[in-house]
């Protein structure tokens, strides 16, 4: 249990993974989808959604040879806070210029 808060502290401190999980709120995406929206690369879109698995982030649902990502119960509940802290600091940003 350590080792993932450990490691969910690390990976959520990061802007990639925070943007991959927000723009997942959306709905349901095809990983290609999600690296573009993130300006990321496929391969590390697929590492961090591989991780977020294990997480119980996110779940695949296979059709055919495409895989679709979509957020779990946690993962939305996630999804929703990293989307309120993100407003906020918009927020904090905004009353500072």
């Amino acid at each position: 249990m350590i080792q993932k808060e450990k490691y969910g502290a690390k990976l959520f401190l990061r802007p990639k993974p925070v943007r991959i999980i927000v723009t997942l709120r959306e709905g349901p995406k095809y990983a290609t989808i999600i690296a573009k929206e993130v300006d990321c690369t496929y391969s590390h879109t697929v590492k961090l959604l591989d991780f977020f698995k294990i997480l119980g982030l996110v779940d695949f649902e296979k059709k055919g040879r495409i895989k679709i990502v979509k957020l779990t119960e946690i993962g939305e509940d996630l999804a929703r806070a990293m989307d309120s802290v993100l407003v906020k600091l918009g927020r904090m940003k905004e009353k500072t210029s």
